[in-house]
């Protein structure tokens, strides 16, 4: 006996097309572009782009990339900005230090706590990272043309003004 896919009544249809949605797999796109882009630059530690290739490298470690200062940051500081709790930014943090792109240091304002800083390779993977996202946004322009870019980024722009 074969089983009948459920029919979705018009009236449903939003939950699979409504902005929120886009948005995200619009962001799971342009990630998975990125990280693509990152496991074949040249300039990347071979590890590090080894795990790039081999999807080992996830949205949550893009966190750090995005989110940790050039002078370094305290962890809660940072996971703030993430969006994460502390102890999954503390998760976040010792794998990235296995990997050879953070370090941490003796905050010198306060030696109870410590900052988290980009390391000579996890500059570089930062540099990578510039230009891959450089890259995919130059995708997104061609895919959708110059004019929409302008007005998708504009209007995502004053969407998010203040969050």
């Amino acid at each position: 006996m074969s089983e009948i896919a459920p029919v979705t009544p018009a009236e449903d249809a939003w939950r699979q097309t409504h902005l929120g949605r886009l948005l995200g797999h619009a962001m799971r796109r342009f990630d998975a572009r990125v990280l693509q882009f990152m496991a074949r630059d040249v300039e990347v530690p071979l590890a590090l782009s080894n795990l790039a290739a081999r999807d080992k490298v996830g949205a949550a470690h893009i966190h750090i990339t995005r989110h940790l200062s050039l002078a370094g940051d305290r962890l809660t500081d940072l996971a703030d900005r993430a969006g994460m709790s502390k102890q999954a930014m503390a998760d976040l943090v010792t794998q990235c230090e296995a990997w050879g792109l953070v370090t941490r240091t003796i905050d010198p304002h306060d030696a109870r706590a410590k900052r988290v800083r980009f390391t000579d390779a996890g500059l570089v993977w930062l540099r990578a990272f510039h230009d891959a996202v450089s890259q995919a946004e130059a995708e997104f322009r061609e895919a959708v043309g110059e004019d929409v870019a302008t007005v998708v980024a504009l209007g995502l722009e004053a969407y998010a003004e203040g969050y």
